[in-house]
């Protein structure tokens, strides 16, 4: 046992485990080495309390195993669904992740940019939304839902497929007139296209239908202005809604609630995203859903690959519907 005067040393740690310094440092710093000498390295760090200090082992390999991730926040259950996941494939690789809240403050997305590179972390992943974004060079950078150029990844799931799927369903349930409601950055991004496939959708099927599109600094209140317009004698002129998110599809449904419109009796509605009740129990909407888990891994493939110059601008995952109460399956 290490002497109690000092702090175990990696010779300390050798001595205990019965292997050579050298197998020691290679355990250390990630490299190869057998399983046997593995776990006795990790018993004995473990039995010291050994720390080794990783910024030294920064600026040796020129690597620290952190990987920050930019993103609004984690009360949208979406964003936490996509953190849990992003982290959950971090841990796989045996990599730490740098947690960064934008509160969509455009400002604090280039600051935590700026913080990124100088704690010199190994890679960046950013779901951001400042028009005027500098993507720094000599960093990996992946964006999600985002494309900036072809030289920087962007990860998304396949947005206009979803509003396409979405209109049709909608048909297929018998709708006659439908719309699409939606809060969206003035930015071009991988969203906007959910309203592109259901607009597409409509026409190819001869469905007539409404648009109600908000920014992101409009009053949420045009919304119910909206609805309250295209009601006569208590009845709505829709009977189908396909909404931007599911967390505006449940705001939009307790506004319809109020007008003593019944879902899904007089309007069915349909959300994007797939978010669940308490994360992992039933849909909250019935919705397109997002491949979480498979955004989060091509992300981290990506942000982690050695050959990322070489990786397409644009990674599109699948979506699929699925039912959650708001449609008359």
């Amino acid at each position: 046992m290490a002497n109690s005067k000092h702090a175990p040393t990696m010779a300390d740690v050798a001595k205990e485990a019965g292997v050579a310094l050298g197998t020691v440092s290679r355990v250390i710093n990630g490299l190869q080495v057998g399983a046997d000498f593995r776990d006795k390295v990790e018993a004995a760090i473990q039995r010291l309390g050994y720390q080794y200090n990783s910024s030294g082992r920064a600026l040796r390999t020129d690597r620290t195993n952190i990987i920050a991730v930019i993103i609004p926040n984690t009360i949208n259950p979406y964003f936490a669904l996509l953190v849990h996941y992003l982290n959950l494939e971090l841990e796989k690789r045996d990599k730490q992740m740098l947690l960064c809240f934008t509160e969509y403050d455009r400002s604090r997305e280039q600051e935590f940019i700026r913080m990124a590179q100088q704690n010199r972390v190994d890679g960046i992943i950013a779901l951001t939304y400042n028009p005027d974004l500098t993507i720094p060079e000599g960093i990996p950078f992946v964006t999600i839902d985002r494309f900036f150029s072809v030289s920087v990844p962007c990860i998304a799931a396949d947005n206009f497929t979803g509003g396409r799927i979405a209109a049709q369903k909608l048909a297929s349930l018998g709708c006659k007139r439908v719309a699409f409601m939606r809060i969206g950055s003035v930015l071009t991004n991988e969203p906007s296209k959910r309203k592109d496939g259901f607009v597409s959708a409509c026409v190819e099927l001869g469905l007539p239908f409404d648009m109600m599109v908000l920014e992101d600094d409009q009053p949420f209140e045009h919304f119910e202005q909206f609805l309250h317009d295209h009601q006569t004698d208590g009845k709505l002129a829709f009977d189908g809604l396909f909404i931007g998110t599911d967390s505006l599809a449940w705001q939009i449904i307790s506004i319809l609630k109020n007008m003593n419109i019944r879902v899904p009796e007089d309007v069915q509605v349909i959300g994007f995203d797939g978010i669940r009740m308490f994360g992992n129990m039933d849909y909250i909407v019935s919705t397109i859903v997002q491949p979480v888990p498979e955004i989060a891994e091509a992300c981290v493939n990506t942000v982690l690959s050695k050959h990322l110059s070489a990786m397409p601008s644009l990674i599109c995952l699948p979506v699929h519907y699925a039912a959650g109460g708001t449609t008359k399956e």
